[in-house]
């Protein structure tokens, strides 16, 4: 498999954002493509509703002289996994129900799974896992919305409206 960042000019992709070449089906990544895979993982299988992601701890994450890693860089690959499952240009988060079910340390290699679970008009939840080695460190279940436009261009005030 084949990973392909997607542009605005592709219109004719279908729901599933495949592209067939040569034989070969490459998923166009369509979501997340400046993020910093160092801090938030790197994408080992991607198929339509699923992905698999590497995160492989780094000292910028450690918090103490143990080399406990801060869970909010287990929280931000897993979310990265969700969004990617997904897989839509405008997906965000809306919420989310986590359990860190075990400390992750410096060195540590998290291996993510995320699958979409639920699909309702623009509504998506995703459920995600997170191990090392077999131990299952991470758990949780991911609630996203697709919007029409990027969520910083939304109008979500009416102008009388103050914030």
């Amino acid at each position: 498999m084949k990973l392909k960042k997607d542009t605005e000019d592709d219109i004719d992709l279908d729901e599933l954002h495949l592209e067939e070449t040569s034989g070969k089906t490459t998923v166009l990544l369509r979501t997340h493509e400046r993020i910093n895979g160092e801090l938030c993982g790197e994408i080992q299988k991607m198929e339509a509703g699923y992905v698999e992601l590497m995160l492989t701890t780094v000292p910028e994450m450690v918090v103490d002289e143990h080399g406990l890693v801060h869970a909010g860089f287990i929280f931000s690959a897993a979310d990265y996994a969700a969004m990617l499952a997904v897989n839509e240009r405008n997906v965000v988060l809306v919420g989310s129900e986590c359990q860190f079910l075990s400390p992750v340390k410096i060195g540590n290699i998290v291996n993510f799974t995320a699958k979409v679970r639920h699909k309702e008009g623009r509504k998506r939840n995703v459920h995600v896992v997170g191990f090392v080695y077999d131990i299952k460190v991470f758990e949780g279940e991911f609630k996203t919305v697709i919007t029409e436009r990027h969520v910083l261009k939304l109008k979500l005030l009416d102008d009388g409206d103050a914030l």
